[in-house]
């Protein structure tokens, strides 16, 4: 995806980008039911109702009612950042000061050819140090705010969203509601305790993707598959005490039965 140096100091570390995420979201196609071949796209003009051409399509950016500044590629490649091979460090910060609400995709950084060992010594320096770095990269024609930090052996590289892409609370509706009584909150915390553990992500499979793929599939050998009745979800108002005295009844026998003889 990109190669360059991650650089602090005069500390330069070849690298390579290399996505640590993998989409798994189960997508289809849109098709003729009559024939089953694939749905296409035409680009009409909204006036007139006519097909455009890709050559007589430009960008406008939205500024009123229906009132647009058109622009185009060569006035935005000119504005682009100017390329860089570099991952400039600007700061190093401590994980817990990073709300995840901030993070948006993750990839590896590989060491480059003949960088190994410069590649090990920054591991172990920022494992030893419990730091994240916080830093910028041009990576295809735009810049990121990145967090490159340690996972296992090996850096990795978060893009951040900046603080004006984040909505702040202050602008959600947050309805009063009184405040809660002890006994209350006595037993929300005593639930929670009973509900911790250590996170595990192998715990949390993506059960509804399974489901559909293990449908689809069915389908596909020509099987017939009787679809499971939906669940009835339940919207009666609910005591706050009784439900949090059954919840926490219900997580301690799931813990008693998962404990060891």
């Amino acid at each position: 995806m990109w190669k360059g140096s991650l650089s602090f100091g005069l500390v330069n570390v070849p690298v390579r980008v290399v996505t640590a995420q993998r989409s798994k979201e189960v997508r289809f196609h849109q098709l003729h039911d009559a024939d089953g071949a694939r749905i296409q796209y035409k680009k009409v003009c909204s006036a007139d109702g006519e097909e455009v051409p890709p050559e007589h399509i430009v960008k406008g950016y939205p500024v009123g009612s229906d009132a647009f500044v058109k622009v185009t590629d060569e006035e935005l490649d000119a504005l682009d950042p100017a390329h860089s091979e570099t991952i400039d460090i600007q700061d190093f910060v401590d994980l817990a000061e990073i709300d995840p609400i901030y993070y948006e995709k993750a990839y590896y950084l590989a060491p480059d050819k003949g960088a190994g060992k410069a590649y090990r010594l920054l591991v172990e320096a920022m494992e030893a140090s419990s730091k994240v770095a916080i830093a910028r990269v041009v990576m295809r024609g735009k810049e990121h705010l990145v967090a490159v930090r340690v996972v296992g052996d090996a850096l990795t590289m978060t893009t951040l969203l900046h603080a004006d892409e984040v909505v702040p609370t202050s602008e959600l509706e947050l309805t009063a509601a009184g405040e809660p009584a002890k006994r209350e909150l006595d037993m929300a915390q005593k639930l929670i305790d009973a509900l911790t553990t250590s996170f595990d992500p192998s715990k949390y499979p993506d059960e509804h993707r399974a489901r559909v793929l293990a449908y689809l599939e069915q389908k596909a050998e020509g099987n017939e598959v009787v679809l499971p009745p939906r669940a009835a979800q339940s919207r009666q108002p609910v005591d706050l005490v009784d439900a949090l005295q059954k919840s926490l009844e219900a997580a301690r026998r799931g813990k008693g039965a998962g404990a060891p003889a």
